[in-house]
């Protein structure tokens, strides 16, 4: 793996891996006049810390030389590092560069990252038992969590907040910050309208669709978000777009399109997979449908969180639209009309 790429005269693109199967998050870094501007960091392991210092060797800058972090989301494997680049720049002597990022993103990562204590875990035990959950994977979805707490040490103490439709330089590039909520709810995409250009994150992805889901204390409704976010990219020329994972974007109007497909049959999918579930009873519980859509068969638990909670974004959006019943209570159910 080529673990740094030029992309651009300014831009190079930094692939650190991933302890998950998606492998590989890619981050950027952008030169400009006042410093490098770092965009998503990571998830903070032994694995990736090298990888970043291998980049600063190669691009014979120093941790000291960033001039900002900013988060497209914060994800854990967009999020991870950017504490410990701060430090690493306070360790040399430097200013620590300011992390920024979305109001609605830098509230989800005080309440689910550097939170001191568990009330948002004990919100997720009550999400997962709604859904259906054993309390056996119940207990393991919470302790892969703070399995995944650890990757996001040192926190950043403070994020500074970019207003969605607002303009900020990235390098010398004077990019627009645009609300694309469905993947996470405060995600932003920053738009260089001159060169073309989109910094997307985990929005649009090429050959693997980007999870939309459902989670403890998350904005309803995530898909119907997403895919009305597609109207507003489709008005941006884009010639190239920059995402979080996986290649580079080179015809934005085309995976939108596959992007679009994609939901409309997952949805069809969705309806049959309740009926099934169901098995001649009103209803069925969020995992029971979740396990005729996936095979669950090799799924380590943190793919189990993965595919309930974007079952649970499906039968929302399903439920929404009038084509699904929903049955509040201890556990959630769905039924078909």
């Amino acid at each position: 793996m080529q673990e740094l790429t030029q992309i651009t005269d300014d831009i190079f693109q930094i692939q650190l891996p991933l302890p998950y199967a998606l492998r590989i998050v890619n981050c950027y870094l952008l030169r400009g006049r006042n410093g490098w501007t770092v965009v998503d960091t990571g998830l903070n392991t032994s694995k990736s810390r090298p990888v970043w210092h291998q980049a600063f060797a190669e691009l014979g800058i120093s941790p000291g030389d960033i001039e900002q972090i900013v988060l497209t989301h914060t994800h854990p494997d967009h999020y991870g590092m950017a504490g410990w680049l701060q430090q690493l720049a306070v360790a040399e002597g430097s200013t620590p560069p300011p992390v920024k990022t979305s109001p609605r993103e830098a509230e989800m990562a005080a309440e689910i990252w550097s939170a001191t204590d568990d009330a948002w875990l004990m919100d997720s035990a009550v999400h997962w038992r709604q859904c259906g959950l054993s309390e056996a994977e119940n207990e393991a979805v919470v302790e892969a969590t703070k399995q995944t707490r650890a990757g996001t040490f040192p926190h950043p103490p403070h994020l500074e907040q970019i207003e969605p439709g607002s303009e900020l330089l990235l390098g010398d590039r004077r990019c627009r910050a645009i609300h694309m909520p469905g993947h996470s709810d405060g995600q932003l995409v920053f738009y260089d309208e001159a060169d073309q250009l989109l910094l997307c994150g985990d929005h649009i992805l090429m050959k693997i669709t980007p999870n939309v889901s459902l989670w403890p204390n998350g904005e309803p409704n995530p898909l119907e978000r997403y895919i009305n976010s597609f109207a507003e990219l489709e008005k941006l020329n884009v010639r190239l777009g920059l995402p979080g994972h996986r290649g580079l974007i080179t015809d934005l109007p085309g995976r939108l399109a596959e992007l679009r497909h994609h939901h409309e049959q997952r949805l069809d999918e969705t309806l049959t997979a309740v009926s099934l579930a169901s098995n001649g009873s009103p209803s069925a519980t969020v995992y029971d449908i979740a396990l005729k859509l996936f095979k669950f068969q090799n799924f380590t638990i943190h793919e189990v969180r993965f595919a309930v909670a974007e079952t649970l974004a499906h039968l929302d959006f399903l439920a929404e639209r009038g084509k699904l019943r929903f049955f509040a209570g201890d556990v959630w159910r769905y039924g078909l009309i």
